[in-house]
């Protein structure tokens, strides 16, 4: 097996263990692994996140969830819907001519930045 198969795997891998740790891992773990440890652009890094996204791969750990009564169905399918309709728009302002890729990092450390600020400081 290539050392890069074995990297995206490994970066699955993290991202599966955040995801049902945290709900995260597109985002927050599989882009800026494929950002810094494999030298991705940033946009091809997010694109490729959002394609290894299709699949349900949350099922599983949704179960564990919600056998322990620990999840909403129908906030869930809410959630969904907004997802479905921000991924589009995101994905389409994202690929402007003008939405550079180092545009893109810095929205998405600001971004990172803002999230770990409020977790720090605020309740």
């Amino acid at each position: 097996m290539s050392s890069i198969v074995i990297q995206l795997l490994l970066i699955g891998f993290a991202a599966g263990v955040a995801g049902g740790m945290f709900g995260i891992g597109g985002g927050a773990i599989m882009v800026p692994a494929m950002v810094l440890l494999m030298g991705m652009d940033q946009k091809f890094a997010t694109g490729t996140s959002l394609a290894a996204q299709i699949l349900p791969i949350g099922i599983l750990g949704a179960m564990v969830y919600y056998r322990n009564g620990n999840l909403s169905i129908r906030d869930a399918v809410y959630i969904a819907i907004g997802l479905v309709i921000g991924n589009l728009l995101g994905a389409l302002f994202a690929n402007q001519t003008f939405v550079s890729s180092e545009m893109m990092k810095k929205l998405y450390g600001i971004f990172l930045l803002a999230i770990g600020f409020r977790y720090l400081f605020f309740r």
